[in-house]
């Protein structure tokens, strides 16, 4: 798949190659549905696997980030985490603490590229307007953007605003990259449904942690569209994903699980 400038979003893209989708269907456990993602980009990048795409519903689960392991309170808040049912991991990518659980979908986009450091910036807002768009056509006023004291913050997060009150924002997809000589992994966790645990493991963690943010800044795409679930929002990508490539289905025993 070509990663085009964010501003050429709404022009179709020809392209030359296939984008695989594989749907895993049961989670394999927080920590290896973590290194399994890094596995593919090993195998994208020696040639064994072209251009795919992995979506899943995870276990509930915590991705530190390095930083946060740095703090005094990283202990308790993987404590906290614990306490409130989610498995505390690392993950190599930057940023800070997020949770995702059964109610989100996790996106990972995964290509070989041997100039694969040279578009990472572009990346960010490629996939952030792509969500965006997706997120949009399920009835979410979605835009790409940091909203004031969300959690892992970060410049192309997306977010929705209530429709009733437009100034009230919440972070519904967060983005994460890793790139390595001849491939790069791109995942994003979009948060569907049942926000409330998540923002409680948060609260927990952050104050343990020492840092600040602002719970309302959490949420899920059925707070503000009620009544949408994760079914909905995958079928809504693969429509926006199909605007921008060729796309064929392959079963997840295909990647050597």
């Amino acid at each position: 798949m070509t990663i085009r400038e964010p501003g050429t979003m709404h022009h179709p893209v020809q392209e030359t190659r296939t984008l695989t989708v594989v749907r895993q269907e049961v989670s394999l456990g927080a920590g290896r549905d973590l290194e399994f993602g890094l596995e593919l980009l090993a195998k994208a990048r020696s040639g064994q696997i072209g251009p795919t795409l992995r979506l899943y519903r995870p276990a509930p689960t915590v991705a530190f980030g390095q930083r946060d392991t740095r703090l005094p309170g990283f202990e308790a808040a993987a404590l906290a985490c614990r306490d409130n049912g989610f498995e505390p991991l690392v993950r190599r990518a930057g940023g800070r603490a997020a949770a995702y659980h059964q109610g989100t979908l996790v996106v990972d986009h995964i290509e070989p590229d041997a100039d694969a450091i040279a578009g990472s910036k572009t990346r960010f807002g490629y996939f952030g307007e792509l969500f965006a768009q997706a997120l949009q056509s399920v009835g979410v006023h979605a835009a790409v953007g940091e909203i004031p004291g969300e959690y892992c913050p970060g410049e192309f997060s997306v977010h929705g605003s209530y429709p009733a009150d437009s100034s009230r924002r919440i972070k519904l997809v967060g983005t994460a990259q890793r790139v390595v000589a001849g491939g790069w992994l791109f995942s994003s966790v979009i948060v569907v449904e049942n926000s409330a645990p998540i923002r409680k493991v948060l609260t927990d963690s952050y104050a343990a942690l020492g840092l600040e943010w602002d719970p309302a800044t959490a949420g899920a795409v059925e707070d503000l569209v009620p009544g949408t679930t994760v079914q909905a929002v995958e079928d809504a990508l693969l429509q926006t994903y199909a605007g921008h490539a060729a796309l064929e289905s392959a079963s997840f025993s295909s990647l050597g699980a």
